[in-house]
């Protein structure tokens, strides 16, 4: 359904069973694939594509130009996966030629009210992002992310899976997979043990990756030693395997 005071490019391509409400704007090259609904007010600039059944509630504003002084116009893209849903207010904007000239959101993520996601992020996959949520430039967000309210994080910083950012805080430096931070000076609290249990992992894992942490943050080792203490003991563990290969990349340092 299309609602009659939707405005929609003779140029954007729309899938099957797409519902378009009211006030509602669809740029020149947006591609809009199946099940897909548009509450109100929502404003879809391309190129952007968008897969099957996300849904955008209003004033959500998708794939504008970003906020950087540098862009000077160029076709840069925006890529959407399936099942996201955009609550009201968010906004996100496509990439830049000084990137790869592309934003990416994964799919199954829930992004709260007024969230923002800037130019040349990418996104994974089953992320939430709770209100006021603020994401630079450039940032990568891995899958199982859960980042609180009100949070910011400052360009280029990585954000390893399953990590848990507490409300309120400022995120400078990367954050390794698995582990929870809280407060302003975002502090770590531990691994993110209860999400890693509702996500199917078992005990010894969840131990291991216990003991990975230890290594990094309890035993006073510079990253360099504890990079060097978890290539030692890896022992064929996933997650410890994932959180040694985030460290090796952490180019911004990591949270301490």
């Amino acid at each position: 359904m299309i609602h009659p005071t939707a405005v929609i490019s003779e140029n954007a391509n729309i899938g099957d069973n797409v519902t378009i409400g009211p006030f509602c704007v669809v740029d020149d090259n947006v591609t809009i694939g199946d099940g897909c609904i548009l509450k109100s007010h929502v404003v879809v600039r391309g190129p952007t594509r968008i897969g099957k059944n996300n849904k955008f509630f209003q004033f959500s504003s998708i794939g504008e130009d970003c906020q950087d002084k540098k862009y000077a116009g160029e076709p840069t893209e925006l890529v959407i996966g399936d099942d996201n849903e955009f609550r009201e207010g968010v906004t996100v904007h496509r990439g830049t030629i000084q990137d790869n000239s592309i934003t990416i959101i994964g799919s199954r993520c829930l992004l709260m009210a007024n969230a923002h996601v800037a130019h040349d992020c990418v996104l994974g996959d089953d992320i939430i992002l709770a209100n006021n949520v603020a994401v630079a430039g450039h940032v990568h967000i891995d899958d199982f992310v859960i980042v609180g309210g009100a949070v910011g994080i400052h360009q280029f910083c990585k954000i390893g899976a399953h990590a848990f950012l507490g409300a309120g805080g400022i995120i400078l430096r990367d954050v390794p997979p698995f582990v929870m931070v809280s407060g302003q000076k975002n502090i770590p609290q531990g691994i993110n043990s209860e999400g890693l249990k509702r996500r199917g992992f078992d005990k010894a894992d969840i131990m291991a990756i216990k003991r990975a942490y230890k290594t990094i943050y309890r035993e006073g080792n510079t990253l360099e030693d504890a990079i060097s203490k978890l290539s030692a003991q890896e022992d064929n563990v996933e997650g410890v395997t994932v959180m040694t290969a985030f460290l090796k990349t952490a180019e911004r340092g990591i949270i301490r």
